[in-house]
């Protein structure tokens, strides 16, 4: 009786809407022995049952080896386990997508494999039959695609036969506006550094040795205005080598940016920088570089007043260093690449300068300044605070990009709770670190306090599992919604079905006859976490994703090492060659080669068949998305298929 079933769902289903999609690679690992890597492809609401299973209940999946000998244990994703509606018992299933490994023995040049499994949703049951032909070269096979033309992005191959590349040209990131944000960014940054014991008492005494060394008071305005341009001029040059390498290499910034090392090294250098900001220990550039500094800055001339400045940049390296590295990691991830980092160095320093040039043609106003005293420790303090506090990013940064699932949403922002809650508490005189707890805190101390605490009251909605769009002001700071503790449909931004692989993606695409939606991103990308959290959450936007497109998330920054077979070696314009060992740098470099851009996050609508829908898209407001994602799908609408799926007409 139970097979008439399967027969009966097997009649009454179309052939060309198979819910499970498979795909196959060897790699070999020794003298006729190979990895055989099998993934599938699960519709929504499908579930594919496991390889064991009790009795009375479905058939199991089973892989029969035509020409090979298994050798060793399957291994690869684990089954979900819960209760069947259907066969009304407990049992063990995938959705979504698997993939496992078997490792085989084999003398041929081709693996031939037959997986017999059965699916079913809610109301309906299939088995199949599906052949596969592996060939030991590394090749890819998706038993979907067949008898398809496609690109296959193993071997030598990444590039594609695309229709329409003039729109390729009309893309790109509003650079300038992009460029003014950072400059902002560094401006606020410049003149948070200026509140610091390290540079606030410099301020007075640098304006006056200039009004009483100078014979005159223009030429001591124009020695200030010498010393505020030289600052300035200091911290654009401190970006100068970036442009080099931008020149050189342009998907290198965002490799420094995502790099695994470089992010823990970024992390312990920002809590050895709180540290320093409670006062544990000082943390300053070496003596022998001030005193050279401070030797030369003793000459007359406007170079002697460009070596106080550099002084000045040493000296203050302990409070403005933790700034410096936030904006510099900061603006490395940014569209400008390169240029987004000059602008923001010069607004930092513009900010830093700005009291200098400003304050020698008023110097009647340095007597109302504020006197240094406390209230400057406690400002050192809190920054100790949004030190340790920003370093958790870049140990965040790792585990995602490493996939390690340390420390997932909800125990980052528990951390961040936490380490705001110890601020919270020192701002309303609990403790006073490594000084005297104060007698009696500021007005402005306690109403900062009062804000750390509404903050981590709003940080607390986070830790609420199944929220669709929590903590939106703080998109892209936070690990993803989908990377968390508690068990999630999917590990696609607010569970929708997307591909991690062109080639699966684009199988899924000519089967549903959709367009692609094509989206480069990055694990420790923060504005592709703002577009999925800020925008994609809209409800028109959502819609239009989950029914019209087939989204795929290629990964630049995905560190899973490529099979051999498919690693391969590309050339740059100055002739030096490098290997694609990752799944993030072939992705990098099929984003490169394609479309010509390294940034992410880009957004690109195209056919099945190559065809570029509209110019593509980076980091933007809601308005422009919505408006270029209903423009796109429009284009793809047309009384033809976009490609014939599988022979039906």
């Amino acid at each position: 009786m139970r097979y008439f079933l399967f027969l009966f769902c097997c009649l009454s289903f179309s052939w060309g809407q198979d819910p499970v999609k498979w795909s196959a690679q060897a790699r070999q690992t020794d003298t006729n022995t190979y990895d055989v890597i099998l993934k599938a492809n699960i519709q929504d609401n499908w579930k594919l049952y496991d390889v064991s299973l009790p009795d009375g209940g479905p058939l199991p999946t089973v892989l029969l080896w035509k020409n090979a000998t298994a050798v060793g244990a399957l291994l690869g994703s684990k089954p979900k386990t819960g209760y069947d509606v259907i066969f009304e018992m407990d049992l063990a299933y995938y959705t979504k997508e698997l993939m496992w490994v078997q490792s085989v023995s084999t003398e041929d040049a081709t693996i031939e494999l037959l997986v017999e499994y059965q699916a079913c949703d809610d109301a309906l049951c299939i088995f199949r039959e599906e052949p596969l032909s592996i060939p030991t070269d590394g090749s890819l096979v998706n038993a979907v695609e067949r008898d398809l033309t496609d690109v296959q992005l193993g071997g030598n191959n990444l590039k594609l036969d695309l229709k329409n590349t003039e729109l390729l040209e009309a893309s790109g990131p509003n650079v300038k506006a992009s460029w003014w944000r950072i400059f902002v960014l560094g401006l606020l940054g410049g003149f948070l550094a200026l509140l610091t014991p390290c540079v606030f008492p410099l301020i007075p005494l640098t304006v006056s040795y200039f009004s009483k060394s100078s014979v005159s008071r223009a030429v001591g305005i124009r020695r200030s205005l010498s010393y505020a341009f030289s600052i300035i001029g200091i911290y654009a040059l401190l970006s100068l080598p970036f442009h080099f390498l931008d020149q050189l290499r342009p998907e290198v910034l965002n490799a420094i940016a995502t790099n695994v090392v470089l992010n823990l090294i970024f992390f312990t250098v920002f809590v050895v920088f709180a540290l320093s900001f409670f006062g544990l220990f000082d943390l300053t550039l070496p003596s022998k570089w001030s005193a050279k500094s401070d030797a030369a800055a003793t000459r007359s001339s406007y170079l002697g007043i460009f070596f106080m400045a550099l002084t000045l940049a040493v000296v203050s390296f302990s409070c403005t260093g933790p700034i410096l590295g936030s904006l510099l990691v900061g603006s490395l991830t940014a569209d400008g690449g390169a240029m987004q980092l000059t602008a923001g160095m010069v607004g930092f320093g513009t900010a830093l300068a700005l009291p200098f040039g400003v304050l020698s043609f008023f110097p009647n106003v340095l007597r109302k300044l504020p006197k240094s005293g406390g209230w400057l420790q406690h400002v050192k303090v809190s920054l100790g605070f949004v030190e340790l506090a920003l370093a958790l990013k870049f140990l965040s940064n790792a585990d995602m990009v490493q996939g390690w699932g340390i420390l997932p949403r909800e125990l980052f922002i528990a951390i961040w709770m936490l380490i705001l809650l110890l601020w919270a508490v020192y701002l309303f005189g609990g403790f006073g670190f490594m000084h005297p707890k104060p007698k009696k805190n500021s007005t402005i101390q306690k109403a900062l306090g009062v804000l750390v605490v509404l903050f981590v009251a709003y940080l607390a909605q986070g830790l609420v599992p199944n929220q669709q769009t929590p903590l939106r002001a703080l998109s892209g700071f936070p690990p993803p919604a989908f990377y968390s503790v508690y068990e999630t449909e999917s590990d696609c931004p607010l569970n929708l079905d997307c591909y991690k692989d062109y080639e699966t993606g684009r199988a899924a695409a000519i089967v549903q006859q959709k367009p692609i939606l094509l989206d480069f991103t990055g694990w420790a990308c923060v504005n592709c976490r703002k577009v999925e959290e800020n925008i994609w959450t809209q409800p028109e936007v959502y819609k239009l994703l989950r029914d019209e497109v087939v989204v795929i998330s290629l990964y630049v920054d995905d560190r899973k090492p490529l099979p051999e077979a498919d690693q391969q070696t590309i050339t740059y314009a100055d002739g030096s060659s490098r290997v694609l060992e990752t799944v993030g740098q072939q992705w990098s470099a099929f984003q490169a080669i394609n479309f010509k851009s390294v940034s992410q996050p880009y957004y690109v609508l195209l056919q099945p068949d190559g065809t570029i829908l509209n110019a593509p898209i980076q980091y933007t407001d809601k308005a422009t998305y919505l408006a270029w994602l209903k423009e796109g799908i429009a284009a793809a609408k047309s009384p033809q298929p976009l490609v014939p799926a599988f022979g039906i007409e």
